[in-house]
């Protein structure tokens, strides 16, 4: 194939990937970038390989074998509310890759006779090693504590700032005798690499222990940024434009993601690592409420048949109960019967960025029916009544009423706002903040205890058998 075709398919491949990115921005439009971006990520494979010319293809194939398999197997077994789960191990996966292919190059250039790579690949080498390690346990870390394995809460090592400055200082300590001292020594070369890896995968690990449930929306977010800049490193270690390119778009974009995820819960990216928030707030639980009003779905059913709006406000406990589903039921029985329904998504609600917006998604719930909290808040107050389906934190007034609460200034849904507001919860525990919520014991507050999905399924009932009377 001519030289001037490649670098053409290459710059095809980054409009794609341009347009794919620009495409998720929206909901309307985020199926669409999904497959642009794809169709990116196939013809950028697929010219990288022309552009190799004749090679030993067996290992390729059996790594498109295997990792397709992978890819395959979880896109139609996993489910929905995994899905911050899956993500977590992706972004792990490719910060090892990047890792695994910069060390592979070391490798390579040793074997053919000493440091043949030149200094400035090998700065890029090292950092996407160093890169790479980091996303790759702190990814690993991630997937454990959103899976339940490690569980939620952040621990706290003593003295974990002075470690980890240690270990920082340790790795850049390598690399600078390797860069500015050694002179391109093998021995150095090695040493170098081997401390950077070692010290990388601690590194992941310590960076990720001490943040809690309520902080994984914004961690999942820098850390699919760090497996960006991974590939855009190694992309100039093998001097392929395409992956710097790749890399860099991915590396913004989770930046971006990151600063917006921070906004929404106006706290610091320094906060969100070092903080260890929700491990020092004590937890609440049902002593420390009174006056709490609750009801069953039957009266719950009849003050929603009145309704002449209402806003369901999905959280957590809706993915973990898979109501998605009759969530819709639901919302589309209320249409039925005249009533105006809203869903409004908290940008951090759920364990990952757009983690509401996916399960409405895959009910079919119509992208105009979704707003996010900054275009409706301000109808809250001229709401009937608003639906709490497993959301805490995102949703309690202290963050508006109590300088004092760990959540102080996070902005929230004003569902407080409301004529009528029904929490569906299994109880009074406290969410990921692990701090009371001052919602539930509100006077237009009613608790509808019990599983989400069980509710919102005797609900439908009961207003189908209010509309049959």
């Amino acid at each position: 194939m001519s030289a001037n075709i490649i670098p053409l398919l290459y710059l095809l491949s980054a409009i794609l990937f341009i347009f794919g990115l620009k495409g998720l921005t929206r909901i309307r439009t985020a199926r669409r970038g999904n497959a642009m971006a794809a169709l990116a990520m196939l013809l950028a494979g697929i010219t990288t390989l022309v552009d190799m010319g004749k090679a030993d293809y067996r290992w390729i194939i059996a790594g498109l074998v295997v990792g397709g398999g992978i890819g395959l197997y979880a896109a139609l077994k996993v489910a929905m509310t995994a899905m911050p789960e899956m993500v977590a191990l992706f972004n792990g996966f490719g910060g090892g890759a990047s890792a695994l292919v910069a060390l592979s190059v070391i490798a390579l250039s040793l074997l053919e006779g000493g440091d043949a790579l030149g200094l400035s690949s090998s700065i890029s080498a090292f950092f996407s090693v160093l890169i790479g390690g980091v996303t790759l346990t702190g990814s690993l870390v991630a997937f454990g504590k959103l899976s339940g394995k490690l569980g939620g809460a952040p621990v706290v090592l003593p003295g974990r700032h002075v470690i980890n400055g240690v270990l920082v200082l340790i790795t850049v300590a390598a690399a600078v005798r390797y860069f500015l001292v050694s002179g391109g020594d093998t021995k150095t070369l090695i040493t170098s690499f081997l401390v950077a890896t070692a010290l990388s995968l601690i590194l992941g690990v310590l960076m990720v222990i001490p943040i809690g449930g309520a902080d994984m929306p914004v961690v999942i977010s820098l850390l699919n940024s760090l497996s960006g800049l991974a590939a855009a490193s190694t992309g100039f270690v093998l001097s392929n434009n395409l992956l710097i390119i790749g890399g860099a778009l991915v590396g913004a974009s989770g930046l971006i993601l990151t600063q917006i995820m921070c906004v929404a819960m106006n706290r610091t990216l320094a906060n969100v690592l070092f903080s260890g928030f929700g491990g020092e707030s004590a937890a609440a639980d049902s002593r420390d409420y009174q006056n709490i009003t609750s009801c069953g779905p039957e009266e719950a059913a009849m003050v929603l048949e009145t309704a002449s709006s209402a806003i369901l406000v999905p959280g957590y406990g809706l993915a973990v109960a898979q109501a998605q589903h009759v969530a819709r039921e639901l919302g589309d029985l209320l249409e039925s019967r005249g009533t105006k329904v809203s869903y409004a998504i908290h940008p951090v609600a759920g364990r990952m960025p757009g983690h509401m917006n996916v399960l409405l998604a895959d009910a079919d719930v119509p992208y105009e029916k979704l707003f996010e909290m900054d275009a409706i808040n301000s109808d809250f107050k001229t709401t009937d009544v608003v639906l709490v389906v497993g959301a805490n934190d995102v949703v309690n007034p202290a963050a508006e009423t109590d300088p004092q609460s760990p959540i102080a200034g996070m902005p929230i849904l004003k569902c407080y706002e409301a004529q009528t507001v029904m929490m569906i919860k299994r109880s009074l525990s406290p969410g990921f903040a692990g701090i009371k919520n001052s919602l539930f014991e509100a006077d237009n507050t009613m608790m509808i205890f019990g599983d989400a999905k069980a509710v919102l399924q005797g609900l439908v009932k009961e207003l189908k058998e209010l509309g049959a009377a």
